[in-house]
């Protein structure tokens, strides 16, 4: 969570732009959209009204779910290879064009 909700001065004004996703960042929307959140419903009820759009926010920033998804596929190719039903060249073929 950014740090302007708990504490303002003009030190965290001028600083606040490089902690943001505003510029150029793939966060921008849900983080406006969450910052509206705050508020609209204050600190205190906003971490629970928030919730959701808090955990759409840190998806965004962290990609935690889709680096363990990353690791899923790549335990999966590793024991196919293991197993042998993957050899030679179709060990490290990306996917099909079609197949996304």
């Amino acid at each position: 969570m950014s740090i302007s909700p708990f504490f303002r001065n003009p030190v965290t004004d001028i600083t606040g732009g490089l902690v943001s996703h505003q510029m150029l960042g793939d966060c921008q929307r849900q983080e406006m959209r969450f910052m509206d959140c705050l508020e609209a419903y204050g600190l205190d009820r906003g971490r629970v009204k928030c919730a959701n759009i808090f955990e759409d926010f840190h998806e965004c920033q962290t990609k935690t779910k889709q680096f363990k998804r990353f690791m899923a596929m790549r335990r999966e190719r590793d024991r196919q290879i293991a197993e042998g039903k993957l050899k030679g060249d179709e060990k490290y073929l990306s996917p099909k064009i079609d197949s996304f």
